[in-house]
């Protein structure tokens, strides 16, 4: 790799939650920083992320940085925001702690390399820009990769076709047009409500029933922002941290099995009725995450609700089987306000691909097994990701033993702390596998904070170089499995598990040991003296 064009002490990939916190608090501590950032602008998936319908399924002010300085003078206008309104307080962040300055757009990071010699990356950009970085920290999330099946044909297509994560940013006109969705994950579910309504004709691909909870939205005036901030949001941003996935609730701690049938049934309805969204299950009773019999009874309620608002039988029986594709929570669930209202629509179509597989894309529409020819103007491809890890593997990275980190990952993830991976020092993420990532996004910003913590220590040190002991790596791996295999996590297509891939290795990718206790771990590595890690200086230096 050629001479560098810039030498910096860090350099982050990525310019959403994380890396524009990265990019702050480095910066305060007086080190040189960069961040690369392949978008036009700042918001990481917010930008990314402006198809029909998109918005966050958690809610705010749990939703954002704690910084006063930036909240005291922004308000949401509802409890869940849209991709438009995440966009703008993105901008309010920048004109608080003026990050655009030190973050380059439209520059995607292709290949790293490391310099054994100077204990540092070498980075190379899509435009031939090298990078020499003392530390090296990806902030790519786990959704930046997207995941488009090999259907046969899909490049003959005519008409429009997206996948929802890489929608045009002049959006796209579907009023009177007919559409394709496939795919019935969380950003199927936002599409399927926002076009059903205004689409000629929609037809919906489904490979999975999505179980999906009520999105009770509710509008936010300035008053009662007014009044929450002065009472609650210190206490709110306080609290993410104290639960398990980093929201402002938890479990209730009581077993189902210690309820009667109509307390059980009292509960799930109160639930339901008066705060829905995640709570639904997050909030349930502390066994629905082990107890098979607990989730499948809180699964027929559900199926109960969804097939009171769906009024063809076999459109039911589609949505929500009476034999649970998989238990509650084995996925992330998914929010909606009239997804399954939308089916009542005349012009709305289920495809159960089960039953009637997609044979291939024609330059017209989609041709399934049994159900022939349909022809569409729009095909919106709703597929998901490659999560947790592919956001990572996609940028060739090189190790110090020569491979890269997809062919190190390709029979097993392996992480220490779910933030550093044996035979690539000095190289951090955020958000990604080993970690509580299915948490709430900003309050896994906690390993943000332990990084630039070890970055300072080193610096104070004159310590070039840090790695996770192999050993460390393994036990890791273990304990990450251990916090999933007590939980119901067993569906065909998991995302936890590297199951909505295919030719993705099932394991564990996922720490569900929860926040609390997840800070407690990294805090006892780094007052051991960093336990786990080989810390050097180079003679270089």
């Amino acid at each position: 790799m050629s001479s560098p064009d810039l030498v910096l002490d860090v350099l982050c990939v990525g310019a959403g939650f994380a890396g524009i916190f990265e990019l702050h608090h480095l910066r305060s501590l007086g080190y040189s920083v960069k961040v690369f950032e392949a978008a036009e602008d700042i918001g990481g998936v917010w930008w990314h992320n402006c198809y029909p319908g998109a918005r966050v399924d958690s809610i705010v002010p749990v939703y954002e940085f704690s910084d006063e300085k930036i909240w005291k003078d922004w308000s949401w206008s509802e409890i869940y925001p849209d991709w438009k309104e995440l966009r703008r307080y993105f901008q309010h962040v920048d004109e608080v702690w003026d990050v655009k300055k030190d973050i380059v757009f439209n520059r995607k990071v292709v290949s790293a390399r490391w310099n054994a010699e100077e204990d540092r990356w070498l980075i190379r950009s899509q435009d031939g820009f090298v990078i020499s970085a003392r530390f090296f920290i990806l902030c790519v999330g786990n959704n930046s990769k997207v995941y488009i099946p090999d259907i046969p044909g899909l490049d003959k297509f005519r008409g429009d076709c997206y996948h929802t994560a890489r929608w045009p940013q002049s959006g796209l006109e579907v009023e009177g047009k007919r559409v394709a969705v496939i795919g019935t994950g969380a950003s199927g579910v936002q599409v399927v409500q926002d076009v059903g309504p205004h689409a000629s004709q929609l037809t919906v691909y489904q490979r999975t029933p999505n179980i999906a909870f009520p999105m009770r939205q509710k509008a936010l005036d300035a008053d009662a922002s007014t009044k929450m901030k002065q009472k609650v949001y210190s206490m709110i941003h306080r609290r993410r941290r104290q639960t398990s996935g980093g929201h402002n609730f938890s479990s209730f701690p009581k077993n189902s099995s210690d309820a009667t049938a109509e307390e059980r049934f009292l509960f799930y309805e109160d639930l339901w009725d008066r705060t829905g969204g995640l709570q639904v299950y997050a909030s349930n009773y502390q066994d629905m995450r082990w107890n098979r019999q607990a989730n499948d009874e809180l699964y027929q309620f559900w199926r109960s609700k969804v097939v009171e608002r769906v009024q063809s039988p076999r459109v039911q029986e589609i949505l929500a089987p009476q034999v649970p594709p998989h238990p509650i929570g084995a996925k992330r669930p998914s929010l909606e306000v009239t997804y399954y209202d939308t089916f009542n629509l005349p012009s709305v179509e289920l495809v159960d691909l089960a039953q009637d597989p997609i044979v291939e894309i024609t330059e017209k529409g989609i041709t399934t097994a049994a159900g022939g020819e349909r022809e569409f103007d729009i095909i919106v491809l709703a597929t998901g990701f490659d999560a947790m890890t592919g956001g990572i593997t996609q940028i060739d990275i090189e190790g110090t033993d020569g491979r890269s980190i997809s062919d190190k990952w390709a029979k097993g993830v392996r992480t220490y702390l779910g933030m550093t991976t044996c035979n690539f020092p000095n190289m951090f993420f955020i958000y990604g596998p080993g970690a509580p990532s299915d948490a709430n996004g900003p309050t896994s910003i906690i390993q943000g904070e332990w990084i630039n913590a070890c970055i300072q220590d080193m610096m104070n040190k004159g310590l070039t170089r840090i790695e996770p002991l192999r050993e460390a790596e393994e036990e890791w791996r273990q304990v990450v499995a251990e916090s999933m295999s007590a939980r119901l996590f067993d569906a065909p297509t998991s995302v936890f598990l590297g199951r909505n891939i295919p030719g993705k290795i099932s394991e564990p990718l996922l720490y569900f040991g929860g926040i609390p206790r997840y800070t407690q771990v990294c805090r006892e590595k780094m007052e051991n003296g960093y336990e786990g890690f080989s810390r050097t200086a180079s003679f270089n230096r």
